[in-house]
């Protein structure tokens, strides 16, 4: 110990201490402050409290931390100023009468250390006045926190890099929202250029036959004509008149003829209906949170999925529901998933069952079929982006996944009952509104 005493009493490193206190401490505790100066972490140091803030004392640790002799650092007036970072000076110097007012200042600059490095340092000013209240000097503790600001720096890098991958992921589920619903709108097509296909085929067929009817009936009037203006005698006038109708079988043209418009117009009338129900689904020219009927979007869903259901049964059993708030083409987007896992699930013939029922502040709609049914394995993970277990190229696999994101996005949940070879059954629970969403009922199956 006397050697360390010996060692930070050296030549090197006269700088003047505070005066020991007076009284019952003997001369060792000079010494004790030296060495207790000498290795604390922050450089203690003392200045005039004006002007140039010349410094009066700093502590011997100077060397350790900053490569610097104490008695170097005193020689130099200006020396705490000349070695601030230039960048940081302004915001010092702006602030620092401040220490007259509030008596204690702290900052944070970069200083520079003897082999040219700035080192971040954490200053605390303090401002020692006399029994007048009169400024005596300043006290201040220097610690190095370039490692703390290296660390701060790499975790705000780490920050931002987060940031950006959180973005960059939004924009990935932004992509994956819209690829699963250009696929929608592909089955869509698909299924409305089916049904739009059979009454315009109809329509079609019956204009061409109101064409060869008209001009019949238009040839009987010209042949009505000639006949009247070729003979006067009243008697042939109407045997021919007789022929010439039993010849263009006018009697079959009248009845056909209303029969072909009566058929036309219900083609005509379902080919509006189908593109209502398009409108119906896709809400157009309504975005955001509306009040709506869940039954009218199951009702859109369905009708323009008819084609899809050629082979099956639909039954509705449809409770009473009040009307909810919620974005309703996303919730028409899970109904046409469900429904549409429920059709590809059934291979040949069966059926799919819709039941709604209404429960406190919740609504919930259950979609039941009679398919293959999910094996048990599979069933965790029918939720995951891109699982599917059809064949590659039938289908994205974000149907389910994206209807989870939109059912959590309501504040609700999906839940799925499935027996392998029997069928599966997917329900969905919806608060009334979703902003003031009570605790939802009990839930009954696997989620």
């Amino acid at each position: 110990m006397t050697g360390q005493f010996e060692e930070f009493s050296s030549p090197a490193f006269s700088a003047p201490l505070p005066t020991p206190p007076s009284g019952s401490q003997d001369g060792g505790v000079t010494e004790r402050y030296r060495y207790l100066l000498a290795n604390t972490p922050a450089i203690i140091y003392s200045s005039v409290p004006s002007g140039d803030f010349k410094l009066t004392f700093v502590s011997e640790n100077a060397w350790r931390v900053l490569g610097y002799q104490p008695a170097e650092m005193l020689e130099d007036p200006n020396f705490w100023f000349y070695h601030i970072h230039p960048d940081d000076v302004p915001l010092i110097f702006s602030s620092l009468a401040q220490l007259f007012v509030e008596g204690q200042r702290t900052y944070e600059y970069r200083f520079r250390a003897a082999d040219g490095r700035y080192l971040w340092m954490h200053d605390t000013l303090r401002l020692i006045r006399d029994e007048n209240g009169q400024p005596v000097e300043v006290i201040g503790s220097m610690t190095d926190i370039t490692e703390r600001k290296r660390m701060e720096d790499a975790l705000q890098k780490k920050g931002e890099e987060q940031q950006l991958l959180i973005q960059q992921l939004h924009e990935a589920q932004a992509q994956l929202l819209q690829s699963e619903k250009m696929a929608s709108l592909g089955q869509l097509a698909a299924g409305m250029a089916h049904e739009i296909n059979n009454p315009i085929s109809f329509v079609s067929a019956n204009m061409n036959s109101l064409r060869n009817y008209v001009k019949t009936l238009l040839s009987v009037i010209e042949r009505y004509e000639a006949t009247w203006e070729e003979t006067f005698n009243v008697t042939d006038i109407a045997g021919q008149l007789k022929n010439i109708r039993r010849q263009a079988d006018v009697d079959f043209v009248k009845d056909d003829v209303s029969e072909l418009l009566a058929e036309s117009q219900d083609g005509l009338k379902r080919v509006k209906e189908i593109v209502q129900s398009l409108k119906d689904f896709s809400r157009v020219g309504e975005s955001g949170w509306q009040i709506v009927d869940l039954h009218k979007g199951l009702d859109s869903t369905l009708e323009i999925m008819a084609g899809a259901f050629a082979k099956i049964t639909i039954e509705k059993r449809y409770g009473k529901l009040p009307l909810i708030k919620c974005a309703a083409f996303d919730l028409n987007q899970v109904f046409l998933s469900l429904l549409t896992n429920a059709a590809h699930a059934i291979e040949d013939s069966g059926a799919i069952v819709i039941e709604t029922q209404h429960r406190g502040d919740w609504v919930a709609l259950s979609i039941r079929d009679t398919g293959c049914g999910i094996a048990p394995d599979h069933l965790e993970h029918i939720f995951e982006p891109f699982f599917t277990t059809r064949p590659v190229g039938s289908g994205t696999g974000l149907g389910l996944s994206l209807s989870y994101g939109i059912v959590q996005k309501h504040h609700g949940r999906i839940e799925v009952i499935s027996t392998p070879g029997s069928g599966s059954t997917f329900t969905v629970w919806l608060p009334l509104d979703p902003e003031h969403s009570a605790t939802s009922p009990e839930r009954t199956s696997h989620e």
